[in-house]
């Protein structure tokens, strides 16, 4: 109990200036969205928020990508702007959602961006790879610890951006009603 007690004490004050980053994406980036993609979507962006504040910065990034990647292939799947195929790859989801004005160019940049992010934390990186953790440490001279934290803030960021996005945003859309408070 002590040590659980001493966990949720070392960083309270960061827990609670990443909470309250989330509260001001949701302000700013709607706070009624539509989820496309099930159980899967929604459950990636329950625990990367659950992640981030925590401090789980790896599992944040990967979270955020699952749930970007979901979300989109769902959306154009779901909205039968393209007929898929069983396993699309990412690259495929990004041209086919930028073809369909659901993203822009800077978009695409900054997903291919947070994909460099995650591959190197999913799939084994020789310390010789500029990806590899490590590498970007002695690199740049953070601390491993700094350079997750940075990452997993740009991670939740561009999930909450996507979901933000006019398709997705439930309080903006034309066609959406208010609900009774």
């Amino acid at each position: 109990m002590r040590f659980l007690l001493e966990d949720l004490h070392d960083d309270l004050l960061g827990k609670v200036q990443r909470f309250r980053y989330l509260h001001d994406l949701g302000e700013g980036n709607g706070r009624r969205t539509m989820l496309f993609g099930g159980r899967v979507t929604y459950n990636a962006w329950i625990e990367a928020r659950s992640s981030f504040v925590h401090g789980n910065y790896v599992a944040t990034v990967l979270l955020c990508q699952s749930l970007i990647e979901n979300l989109l292939a769902a959306f154009l799947h779901g909205g039968l702007l393209s007929e898929l195929p069983p396993r699309i790859q990412f690259d495929e989801t990004l041209k086919r959602c930028r073809e369909a004005g659901i993203l822009t160019d800077e978009d695409v940049t900054k997903l291919k961006a947070l994909v460099a992010l995650r591959n190197p934390l999913t799939h084994f990186r020789n310390v010789d790879d500029d990806r590899n953790l490590d590498r970007r440490s002695m690199a740049t001279g953070r601390y491993t610890s700094d350079i997750l934290s940075k990452d997993a803030w740009f991670a939740i960021t561009l999930a909450s951006r996507m979901m933000g996005k006019p398709q997705f945003r439930l309080d903006d859309h034309p066609t959406s009603f208010p609900l009774k408070k």
